[in-house]
């Protein structure tokens, strides 16, 4: 995961300073320095980093921080305040127009995601009730029409094409065509290159100059650390940009575009590709990374995950059959789909509080017992599903091989959801709340066991 390294450096100075009770102005200047070698080893440009820390040491070696009862707190306080405005201090939100269509043109150099990155911002678009075109400007790289066509068709949107011609041809063309059939947002997937050339900026600018887009967004790589931010500022420079999108944020990326790219070139992340599928991606909030980095949690994007995975009318009816103790595997694979539509597990236990990245560096999440049980559940008949206790061994037999699995495996999930089930049952009855609070002490999901399989 991105910042896992800085999160794990940034942990460890704090640490020292907890341990102190009252600090010295010694004591601070020491953990600036730990702080500064964690920044510039997350590939954080130098300048950046000098600004930063002199800013945060100014507040730090303050009277009110250093003979406060809890000075450490204190200093974790701020240098949160200053993590998030280095990186812009609240989301932006993309430009739309006063009068559609909204036309947002993607730029970036070849192989930062362009393509995949602006059909899943198309798709975060419709999800709230846009209708967005994907428009295929880009005429060079092979195959780049048949990969949007593609993540076009996965996601239910329509794509504008007209094949090898002028990149500036197509997109006036798809202007029209957008207007003619009630698009209201259109994405130019626009050619990039394996570096910056007066080719491509020229080729930009005249698209930018013919269709007046309403924002230029860049995709850049966030694997690629300063050399993201070098592209950042460059096409800045050349096209004005509106802002940045960060693909790959979910890879082995140091975090160094994201904490410089905005202080570097003036222009805010507005959102970040968080992973591979198409509904992975996310609007970008400072304070929420920051949290994340300082290894305090994410629980607003947590909430928000669970609210758009979270079907309220299977909820209720989950809640009357609770109330009457008719939980069975049919509900609970229902519950499991709702799970995964969260996304990784490990994402998802990053972004509770003190469950920092660093901390769970040598965790196993075991992402492939959720696919397991979902096999054992899907292969049972609907019969099965409400009455797992007609499962005899010839069943079990049967749905092992159906499931690619042993056995076992089955006995241990309809063991484990038997113990689910019979907490459902002291729950739902007289005293409900104080057992609840012992949930967690006895870990464990049918299909991952011993807590998320961690």
């Amino acid at each position: 995961m991105a910042f896992e390294g800085l999160t794990e450096k940034l942990s460890a100075a704090f640490k020292k300073l907890r341990g102190k009770g009252r600090l010295s102005e010694a004591d601070v200047k020491a953990a600036m320095r730990e702080i500064r070698l964690a920044l510039l080893e997350a590939d954080v440009s130098y300048k950046v980093v000098k600004d930063f820390i002199k800013k945060t040491t100014e507040r730090c070696v303050g009277a009110d921080v250093l003979e406060s009862l809890t000075p450490a707190q204190m200093i974790v306080k701020i240098v949160n305040e200053e993590l998030t405005a280095l990186m812009g201090s609240e989301n932006q939100k993309l430009k739309l127009a006063s009068q559609p269509p909204t036309v947002v043109m993607l730029v970036g150099l070849q192989g930062a995601g362009k393509t995949t990155n602006g059909a899943k911002l198309a798709g975060l678009f419709k999800k709230q009730g846009r209708n967005p075109l994907l428009v295929a400007c880009d005429i060079y790289r092979p195959a780049a029409i048949k990969q949007l066509q593609v993540v076009g068709s996965q996601l239910g949107i329509p794509v504008f094409e007209m094949g090898q011609t002028n990149p500036v041809d197509i997109a006036k063309a798809s202007i029209a065509h957008a207007v003619r059939h009630g698009n209201d947002m259109v994405f130019l997937d626009t050619a990039g290159r394996l570096h910056v050339d007066e080719a491509l900026m020229d080729e930009l600018k005249a698209i930018k100059a013919a269709v007046k887009p309403t924002e230029i967004l860049l995709v850049v790589d966030a694997m690629t650390g300063q050399d993201a931010v070098n592209a950042a500022q460059t096409f800045n420079e050349y096209l004005d940009i509106g802002g940045v999108m960060l693909s790959k944020l979910d890879g082995d990326a140091r975090g160094g575009a994201a904490l410089s790219v905005k202080a570097v070139t003036g222009k805010p992340i507005k959102f970040i590709g968080t992973g591979e599928k198409l509904d992975q991606i996310e609007p970008f909030h400072p304070g929420r990374m920051a949290s994340r980095i300082l290894g305090m949690g994410d629980v607003l994007t947590l909430i928000e995950k669970a609210e758009a995975a979270f079907d309220a009318k299977k909820a209720a009816e989950l809640e009357q059959k609770l109330k009457s103790n008719k939980f069975t595997l049919a509900d609970f694979y229902d519950q499991l789909v709702q799970l995964k539509g969260m996304g990784s597990l490990q994402d998802i236990a990053g972004m509770m509080p003190g469950m920092n990245m660093g901390a769970l560096k040598n965790a196993t999440v075991d992402e492939k017992a959720l696919s397991r049980t979902e096999a054992i559940i899907q292969s049972m008949t609907p019969y099965e599903r409400e009455n797992p206790s007609v499962l005899n061994h010839s069943r079990k037999r049967r749905i092992a091989a159906g499931a690619g699995v042993k056995v076992e495996e089955i006995n241990r999930l309809l063991k484990q959801f038997d113990m689910m089930n019979q907490m459902m049952k002291q729950f739902s009855g007289p005293g409900a709340s104080k057992k609840m609070k012992r949930m967690g002490k006895m870990g464990g999901f049918p299909g991952m066991p011993g807590g998320f399989g961690m």
